[in-house]
């Protein structure tokens, strides 16, 4: 009779542990989500204050065909970017997935970035890893992109 319950007890288990864990990976989810629609949002809207709070200190990125750049390039290159007068830039966002295991997540999106007056749009696939940090954000801690 103990062996027939053995099977039971680990489903019941396993259940009541994923059903404590899944609220808080739903809410990490929801916080990742919001955090880029923000970005986005910021930066097609020009605000240069706080563009660069997405990303931990210690990123970097690799886009292909271009040089790695660590935390200040990559802010400098947004800077620089929305400070430019001759040049509209917009992007789009689409999040193909969210997984989050402990302190980091690994999202795949596209960005569709939109340049005016040049009328170019450049679609770029990609794959972010997000870090929970000590603050109590997400932010992204590498990120591999390039174009379709």
């Amino acid at each position: 009779m103990a062996e027939r319950r053995a099977p039971y007890a680990f489903v019941v288990a396993f259940v009541a542990l994923t059903a404590m864990t899944a609220p808080a990976a739903a809410s990490d989810v929801d916080d990742i989500r919001n955090r880029l629609e923000q970005w986005t949002d910021a930066f097609n809207a020009g605000q240069k204050d706080g563009i660069c709070d997405l990303f931990s200190k210690r990123a970097i990125s690799d886009f292909r065909g271009q040089p790695e750049r660590n935390y200040d390039e990559i802010c400098a290159l947004l800077h620089d970017s929305l400070g430019d007068p001759a040049r509209d830039f917009h992007y789009g966002l689409e999040i193909h997935e969210i997984i989050v295991e402990g302190d980091l997540a690994v999202v795949r999106l596209t960005w569709t970035l939109f340049i005016s007056p040049l009328n170019v749009t450049t679609v770029e696939q990609g794959m972010d890893v997000f870090r929970h940090e000590a603050d109590g954000k997400w932010r992204i801690i590498r990120y591999l992109a390039y174009e379709e």
